[in-house]
């Protein structure tokens, strides 16, 4: 992976850019009347296209954060695979956590909606258009960014930032931890983001069917 894809302008621009959605859209969600998982995917959507824009204007194109047509389905093949083992891992520990009474759905567990729309809009909204953003924001800005003084400095920066923006305390975030690790070496080991988007795509929307099942 290239060590420069991001630079120092394109950084401030996106943290900036971001910010400040963020703080307008916390002084804006209470006086809007939109069904609040609607205003998080416009917000969403919003940041998804100005942290692009800020990738073509102020930085090295969309292939600095990782996205290039060329390798797209290669990128989402492998996502897959990685979803996979992921996915399989995470039953071996589940199950030996289990053996020993230790219920770990617990620490991933979703609050659902009762009405069917409600629980449509959160898998796409939750599901798709919100792991796209953070991918963009948190592998494609922040570890393309960190990633010139090395896989650590850039791994350890970008997990640190994505635990930041999904606040859990006083509970440690596992979820966030392990999904922050992952996506991040998924990114380094494939070199492109859609590989790390597949598994948070499909990470979130397996969690949100196993808390509307279980």
């Amino acid at each position: 992976m290239e060590t420069n894809r991001i630079t120092g302008k394109n950084l401030i621009i996106s943290v900036g850019a971001v910010l400040c959605i963020e703080a307008a859209a916390g002084g804006l969600g209470a006086r809007i009347h939109l069904d609040p998982m609607i205003f998080l995917g416009v917000i969403r959507l919003l940041e998804i296209a100005l942290l692009a824009s800020a990738a073509v204007i102020y930085g090295n194109g969309l292939s600095s954060v990782g996205l290039v047509r060329s390798n797209a389905f290669h990128g989402f093949a492998r996502g897959l695979l990685w979803s996979f083992g992921f996915g399989m891992s995470a039953l071996v520990v589940y199950l030996i956590l289990y053996a020993f009474g230790i219920n770990s759905m617990r620490l991933i567990h979703t609050r659902m909606p009762g009405n069917p729309s409600d629980i449509s809009l959160l898998f796409l909204v939750g599901g798709v258009v919100g792991p796209a953003a953070e991918e963009l924001f948190f592998r494609g800005i922040i570890y393309g960014f960190f990633r010139r003084w090395g896989v650590f400095v850039a791994l350890t920066a970008s997990t640190l930032v994505f635990i930041a923006a999904h606040p859990g305390f006083p509970h440690i975030p596992f979820t966030q931890v392990i999904g922050g690790i992952v996506f991040a070496i998924a990114y380094e080991t494939e070199g492109t983001l859609m590989t790390p988007l597949t598994i948070h795509v499909l990470g979130n929307t397996a969690i949100f069917a196993l808390s509307w099942i279980i």
